[in-house]
């Protein structure tokens, strides 16, 4: 999910369907196409998308929000997504925990 306006990009569609594919094991994850990038959603809930350049962002609030803060995290725009740390991302036992974290979010969100 990128700016208004903003195309899909194959940089976008790869990192979506490698986020996908590394955390198919906590359930129904699926990706769908966005305003450029991708939403990921687990059992139809959006808990992460991936921008049109790539980056990959968790949905966040008050339950884990402040361990975006401490990493340095960007928020995305005004959606309460954070960019995913590239230490994260690099460690798959890491990146299935902050990610069942950010599922229980948008499972919870109203």
């Amino acid at each position: 999910m990128g700016e208004k306006g903003a195309k899909l990009t194959d940089v976008s569609t790869q990192a979506a369907e490698d986020l996908q594919s590394r955390l198919s094991t906590l359930g129904d994850v699926t990706t769908k196409k966005m305003f450029g990038g991708h939403g990921i959603f687990e059992s139809g809930k959006m808990f992460a998308l991936v921008d049109s350049g790539g980056t990959v962002f968790f949905k966040a609030d008050e339950t884990n929000r402040e361990r975006f803060e401490k990493a340095g995290s960007q928020k995305h725009a005004r959606m309460p997504y954070f960019k995913v740390p590239d230490q994260i991302l690099s460690n798959d036992t890491d990146l299935l925990e902050w990610a069942q974290t950010s599922i229980v979010v948008a499972r919870n969100a109203k």
